[in-house]
């Protein structure tokens, strides 16, 4: 079974917060199977295999249907 996504590039990214301070998160620079190639950010809370593979997944296939349409 083909994966629904490949990742291409993981970059640490920092911005600012607008309560003050700065927050860390990974951007996520992603290719579908269906060809579309696009970023997703994941907080660095969230940046965990248990937790950044199902963002991962769901951002895929959502970008995959709205291809189909």
């Amino acid at each position: 079974m083909e994966k629904a996504y490949k990742v291409l590039k993981i970059t640490q990214m920092v911005r600012p917060r607008d309560e003050g301070g700065v927050e860390t998160y990974r951007r996520v620079m992603l290719k579908t199977k269906g060809g579309v190639v696009m970023s997703v950010d994941i907080n660095e809370a969230d940046f965990t295999a248990e937790t950044a593979g199902p963002i991962l997944l769901a951002a895929a296939e959502q970008a995959d249907k709205i291809l189909k349409l």
